[in-house]
């Protein structure tokens, strides 16, 4: 009968040896994970999501996990109907009470894809090309949630104890806003969550080509500015000039939001930021970061500020506007002489320490309104928040960033640039608030992944030096003080 041996810092190059002979295994399942067109934007291809969750279900129970699809109820959409939301994966390998509890999350949804889009190659068919691995979800998020299950599997191919228990929390829908997963959440929080001592996600990227810890997001206001005019569409040539249009109206609020310089032009916007402490501006010094690369990855010539540590602090910890487009206007090709009747202009405001969502909405919705005022016109302006995500913010003093740290210094030898994570991940934070728990992010995707564009990918060697980050970051959090 075999027996289960403890693993030890020399265990670990068994381990990671594994995962070098399994790689092309590896690589395969990933790409069988790929051709699963999971998107959660169109709730109609809900099945496919459902689909993935199984998979994933079934992948957890083949390495002895416990799992549980917990139901999120229905979702009422813009029509009226209500469609049932795919559920979450709750999931606990075999426990041991003298042993620390890590918590893993993850999401197997993928944002939209096709092939028309100006993908080189078929995003569901995971292909490689030049040691990339190209297929929408290779790094948002299919990829990491794989390398989690491989770094399980690798110490249970060799009969080597797994140093700390593990949970994982899986989910269908976050890329179209986690509906329902906050309220999960709150419901287990006193019993899935109980035993839970850390809570690690892996769903961003490095800042360049270094390994990254990351300790902070920022969160999201988004708004949407309606404007109704008459009460339909009219042609420019018959009435323009004689009423007060709708899109002009809108245009010129759009245009008094942001400077080019990048300075919100909502007053009061920037008071309640969070001052810049001597130690938090060592650290961008560190970072390596490449201005010239970062333009060329880009695809720009310039950015608004000349420093990496002024560039970096206004991705992670200032506030940014962007306007995202206009509905109810005229935008395909060719020309139309429209006077459109209604159009709702978008744009978010990204959130950081210690911003609230709820006094920037009051703050935005006033400015608006006093300048709309101004413009003496007859039209209806309608101002709302339909997401307002408050930013994360993790103690990097934390034990969980030690362990983050050898892990990262075991696998790669270099020390981990401490970074922040510009967009919006809501469930660190709604983690962080409801369950009180260690937070941290250790993301494998590079920098140049393309997460929700066109040709995705994640690079074979990321993919596989992750799994073994993972694998070496079960047996440092095992060498911390545990209670």
């Amino acid at each position: 009968m075999q027996t289960t041996a403890e693993v030890s810092g020399s265990g670990l190059d068994l381990i990671f040896k594994y995962i070098d002979e399994q790689q092309n295994e590896f690589v395969q399942e990933l790409k069988e994970w790929v051709a699963i067109p999971s998107d959660s934007s169109d709730p109609q291809a809900w099945d496919k999501i459902v689909r993935m969750l199984n998979v994933t279900a079934d992948k957890i129970k083949t390495l002895g996990g416990n799992v549980e699809l917990a139901d999120l109820g229905s979702q009422k959409m813009s029509n009226g109907q209500s469609v049932h939301l795919p559920p979450v994966i709750l999931a606990e390998l075999k426990k041991d009470p003298k042993k620390p509890t890590l918590c893993i999350y993850g999401h197997v949804d993928v944002q939209p894809a096709k092939k028309e889009d100006g993908w080189t190659t078929d995003p569901y068919t995971l292909t490689e090309i030049n040691g990339n691995l190209y297929g929408r979800g290779a790094s948002d998020n299919k990829g990491p949630v794989l390398a989690w299950l491989h770094a399980v599997e690798a110490y249970q191919a060799l009969k080597q104890e797994i140093p700390v228990n593990i949970k994982f929390i899986i989910e269908g829908m976050e890329e179209a806003g986690s509906n329902g997963l906050d309220t999960l959440t709150e419901q287990r929080n006193m019993t899935f969550f109980s035993d839970v001592d850390y809570i690690v996600i892996s769903d961003n990227i490095w800042i360049g080509k270094k390994p990254a810890l990351t300790y902070g997001t920022r969160g999201n206001c988004y708004f949407f500015v309606e404007v109704e005019g008459q009460k339909q569409d009219m042609h420019s040539g018959v009435f323009g000039g004689s009423i007060h249009e709708a899109m002009t109206d809108l245009i010129a609020l759009l245009d008094s939001l942001v400077e080019s310089s990048g300075h919100i032009l909502i007053p009061a916007i920037n008071e309640a930021v969070a001052p810049l402490t001597e130690e938090e501006k060592k650290r961008y010094q560190g970072i390596q970061f490449d201005l010239e690369v970062h333009k060329k990855d880009c695809g720009v010539t310039k950015f608004l500020f000349d420093t990496k540590e002024e560039i970096l602090q206004h991705r992670w910890r200032y506030p940014s506007l962007s306007i995202h487009g206009i509905e109810g206007a005229f935008f395909e090709t060719g020309t139309k002489t429209v006077i459109p009747r209604k159009v709702i202009g978008k744009f978010s405001i990204r959130q950081v320490p210690n911003m609230d969502p709820s006094e920037v909405e009051k703050q935005v919705t006033k400015y608006l309104q006093k300048l709309f005022a101004e413009r003496n016109s007859p039209n209806q302006l309608k101002v709302t928040m339909p997401i307002g995500a408050k930013p994360w913010v993790a103690n990097v003093s934390d034990p969980q960033f030690v362990a983050g740290r050898r892990a990262v210094q075991t696998v790669f030898g270099v020390d981990p640039d401490l970074i922040c994570e510009g967009s919006t991940i809501p469930i660190a934070r709604n983690f962080q608030d409801v369950t009180g728990k260690s937070i941290i992010m250790l993301p494998i995707g590079g920098a140049d992944d393309g997460e929700h564009s066109q040709n995705e990918k994640m690079s074979r060697s990321n993919y596989i030096q992750g799994t073994k980050l993972f694998a070496a970051f079960f047996y440092e959090l095992s060498q911390l003080p545990h209670k």
